[in-house]
């Protein structure tokens, strides 16, 4: 199934599949509405894939004329960002991951707040803390509210807690998806998975566009200087790539494996997290170099300066690096999992990137080492990579969601508000019905 065939909302015969067209229509523009958005954990100074998705979301948002409110943790939180009204909640960290911020984000502050903001919806992001106080919060106020799924923790939960919280996180995925009027999710793949676990209506899941900044991923940042950095001061030799955050979950230990067999090769890690003592550890000794966090034209400088960037998670529930390093002119090889086949489609293997089935090593390094020693191909395979990310735009992503997400999320609100009110309104009838006459 492609990416586009996923919007479930077109099947026909079900009972909730049809939707009002005077309210969903995808050429109509929608007037500009109060948006409150929860974000957990802050899109403004936690590293995270969703970070540059929230950031041009609101931009975007506000350009299209919407007043919008983001309530998120509240450390890092800056002064001011195109105008949105921004609120910080208290945060703790998470019990098994540390360095994770959580927060109800329910204090009489920010009921009062966001009560006084008169949102017309509230999105919130999915899994976490924070949605529950969005959604008791979107019930008081009685508003729509879309959530956003943005981390598969069924996927991590085994690899930083025990095995049997499995099953009762899919059940809170299913409690709070159930009670939303619209779940969005980041890729094909990631809502194939929900649906499956019938976490909500399949007509109630959506695709959230996927999409990167074309101008501050580009080739153009390609700089010797910074090779010379990533390199250790070998810039002749081939330069693999990876930027992300450092965590147990991303299957990095598999970049080990491949440098064990590509002793001439140099590694680069752009980023930070959890992880990194233990890769440091991992890799000492080996030609790898830890650069921490980056950012601006540093980081468009990273990626363009390498010559293939090694996506080995199989967690992703999309891969926006993939999409950035994509923009900026470099192949990706990434595991044949999560959301990233939906960057690199079957079609287009071996054309725009390569994808391995995830912990082969041996499938890996026939695809990796073409383009490690092979400059023609690469810069071939890079440059149709740029073209293909050329069509992805937060601009246009967030159209979507506003012109046509949240009406179908209204209209779904509206709907089961009609039908809870029904027997109350069959009741009133009864009880208040005015008397036959009897004219004779």
């Amino acid at each position: 199934m492609s990416v586009e065939e996923f919007d479930l909302h077109n099947e026909k015969g079900e009972e909730e599949g049809a939707t009002n067209s005077s309210l969903i229509d995808s050429g109509k523009v929608s007037r500009p509405r109060r948006i409150a958005l929860f974000v957990e954990p802050s899109p403004f100074s936690y590293v995270s894939g969703y970070k540059n998705r929230f950031q041009n979301f609101i931009k975007y948002l506000r350009e299209m004329g919407d007043e919008v409110m983001v309530v998120t943790t509240h450390k890092g939180l800056p002064e001011e960002f195109h105008g949105a009204k921004l609120i910080g909640s208290k945060s703790f960290p998470c019990p098994y991951y540390q360095k994770v911020p959580l927060s109800l984000a329910l204090s009489p502050r920010i009921i009062s707040e966001v009560a006084q903001f008169k949102p017309d919806i509230i999105h919130a992001s999915s899994p976490g803390i924070m949605v529950f106080g969005a959604l008791i919060i979107a019930k008081l106020l009685s508003v729509p509210i879309v959530m956003s799924y943005h981390t598969h923790v069924p996927v991590y939960i085994p690899r930083y807690t025990f095995s049997w919280l499995v099953k009762p996180m899919w059940w809170v995925i299913k409690f709070l998806h159930t009670a939303a009027d619209l779940t969005l999710v980041p890729s094909a793949a990631i809502g194939r998975e929900l649906q499956a676990a019938k976490v909500t209506a399949a007509n109630r899941i959506r695709l959230w566009n996927k999409g990167v900044d074309s101008d501050s991923f580009h080739p153009r940042y390609r700089s010797d200087e910074m090779r010379l950095r990533l390199s250790n001061g070998e810039p002749e030799k081939p330069l693999i790539v990876h930027v992300g955050r450092l965590g147990f979950e991303k299957s990095l230990d598999f970049i080990k494996r491949i440098m064990d067999n590509l002793p001439e090769v140099r590694i680069a890690f752009i980023g930070d997290g959890p992880y990194r003592e233990e890769l440091e550890k991992m890799f000492e000794g080996m030609p790898a170099v830890f650069t921490g966090m980056l950012g601006g034209e540093e980081l468009s400088q990273a990626y363009a300066s390498g010559d293939v960037f090694v996506m080995p998670s199989e967690s992703e529930t999309l891969g926006l690096v993939v999409l950035e390093a994509m923009s900026s002119g470099i192949p990706v090889v990434g595991a044949r999992a999560g959301g990233i086949p939906d960057i690199i489609p079957a079609e287009q293997e071996g054309k725009t990137g390569y994808l391995y089935n995830p912990g082969d090593l041996d499938d890996c390094l026939s695809k990796l080492k073409p383009l490690l020693f092979d400059k023609e191909f690469r810069e071939q395979m890079g440059k149709a990579a740029r073209k293909e990310t050329e069509k992805y735009d937060w601009k246009a992503a967030t159209h979507n969601i506003r012109n046509q997400q949240y009406n179908a999320a209204i209209w779904f609100w509206r709907k089961k508000r009609a039908q809870l009110l029904r027997p109350f309104q069959w009741l009133t009838k009864r009880i208040f019905a005015s008397p036959a006459v009897n004219y004779r």
